[in-house]
């Protein structure tokens, strides 16, 4: 499939079941999607093989405004689809602090020194010179409902037809811990960049017999393999380089592991054996920064606590703007559970907060069924963008979209499985769901239930390379 397909926009369902038809049929995600350019790889232009002008989509539309807060996953791939599908009658803002991306996806691949921070670092240049975003620097600080515009923290007003919100988290102050502890004592990493590289400073200068304590916070949260990912990563660098009597500690304070079950327990229970110790269930974490002295309460209900070398704490997170004085906050948006997230209409991603208002949320701040993570947010973005040009359009949207979730998680510095499934519009809870769990057959063979691989493998490993680069050639332009 191509970047600069021009197919009306009545046709895109097709195009998101497509893209989860592949997946799930060749385990080489978005692979089709690449625009036949040369292989930049990571850490390159990323995301700017080509200045040429990407064929717009011709549509009716004409004179409207749609903004994109947030350029990440969700929000790079709305902004180039509004273009690519709506066409030059769509004039597509994107607003953003930050001058590149860096991808969360494969940053625990920088914790045993096999990639850079760099290498997961990518423009937003295409999305501009192929497509014709507008880029504006800054952040947002409020929302006129009533009268569609944004404020910015320089002062800019943007007025808008649509508002597409993709901010992303926000980290709470938890166990004892405050922002300055995350960015200077304990790492949470959980946003790949400064603090994914202290934290791989900080591993690289353990020793034989040293421990590393990590916390797992209640779901939900982003990427739900990627906690057991990261004891694995971890665990296998120590054992390697720094030799067997190191320790990775995992508190989860989930009863059981959230994704990838089969894989994790095999890689804690053989694989790293000795060297994980999983805990399930804990509570009342608390951890001293200064000393690393963590403290908890097992699932026995048993006071325990362990000094660490280094400490990993996953912390609880929102959507971004969602704490109470924040700017999704003040807008009422922030309706999901216990006000951490944003419920949305799934047809569409409107906001369930403010019905009819023309305000979309997207990617890890949206509750919408599909798990908080990268590949999810990108697909939700196509929805979203194909539910808003229908709209402009005046036609009929999509009553039955599908999308798929799909993720590599590295086990040693070789070694990989992955995690697919396809989700489904189930119209009685009104959410997505995997395809099984509401009774509905998906055609073209697709799983009807979520598929671990068979195996940890080097063929996983490679493969995974290929859908990272894919995946951000087909979100970044």
């Amino acid at each position: 499939m191509n970047t600069q397909d021009n197919t009306p926009a009545m046709s895109r369902r097709r195009i998101v079941g497509l893209a989860a038809g592949s997946l799930a049929a060749g385990w080489l995600p978005l692979q089709s999607w690449a625009d036949g350019d040369e292989d930049d790889g990571p850490g390159s232009s990323n995301g700017t093989r080509s200045s040429t002008a990407a064929t717009l989509a011709t549509t009716a539309i004409a004179g409207k405004r749609v903004v994109v807060v947030g350029g990440g996953m969700a929000g790079m791939t709305a902004a180039k689809y509004l273009r690519l599908w709506g066409g030059r009658g769509v004039q597509v803002t994107l607003v953003e602090p930050d001058a590149v991306y860096t991808s969360s996806i494969m940053s625990n691949l920088v914790l045993n020194g096999s990639r850079s921070v760099a290498s997961l670092q990518f423009t937003r240049d295409a999305l501009t010179s192929r497509y014709g975003v507008i880029r504006k620097a800054g952040s947002i600080v409020g929302i006129d409902i009533a009268g569609h515009r944004v404020t910015l923290a320089d002062g800019a007003v943007l007025p808008y037809d649509r508002l597409v919100l993709a901010p992303g988290v926000s980290f709470d102050d938890a166990y004892g811990l405050t922002q300055a502890d995350y960015d200077t004592l304990t790492p949470h990493a959980w946003r790949a960049g400064a603090q994914t590289a202290l934290l791989r400073t900080q591993i690289a200068a353990m020793a034989n017999g040293d421990t590393f304590v990590m916390t797992i916070p209640k779901a939900p949260y982003r990427c739900p393999p990627g906690p057991y990912e990261r004891a694995c990563v971890v665990a296998d660098f120590l054992k390697t380089a720094r030799g067997p009597n190191c320790r990775v500690v995992v508190l989860d304070e989930n009863p059981v592991i959230q994704a990838e079950r089969h894989t994790f327990e095999l890689a804690f229970s053989q694989i790293h054996a000795g060297i994980v110790q999983y805990m399930p269930g804990v509570s009342n974490i608390a951890i001293q920064a200064a000393t690393r002295l963590v403290s908890y309460t097992d699932q026995l209900g048993t006071p325990q606590s362990i000094q660490a070398r280094v400490v990993n704490p996953i912390v609880p997170h929102r959507a971004a703007g969602s704490a109470p004085g924040g700017w999704m906050a003040q807008a009422g948006l922030n309706n999901g559970t216990a006000g951490r997230w944003a419920n949305v209409d799934v047809l569409s991603y409107e906001s369930t907060a403010a019905p009819g208002q023309g305000i979309h949320v997207i990617g890890d701040a949206s509750s919408c069924g599909m798990p908080k993570a990268g590949h999810v947010a990108n697909q939700e973005a196509k929805i979203c963008v194909d539910a808003i040009v229908r709209r402009l359009l005046g036609i009929r949207g999509d009553v039955l979209p599908v999308a798929n979730s799909a993720c590599y998680s590295p086990i040693t510095a070789s070694t990989a499985s992955w995690l697919t499934a396809v989700y489904q519009y189930d119209p009685v809870d009104a959410r997505m769901k995997v395809a099984s769990s509401g009774g509905q057959t998906m055609p073209g063979g697709i799983p009807a239930t979520a598929t671990e691989a068979a195996s940890i493998s080097t063929k996983n490993f490679k493969d995974m390379g290929t859908w990272f680069t894919s995946l951000m050639k087909d979100t970044s332009g």
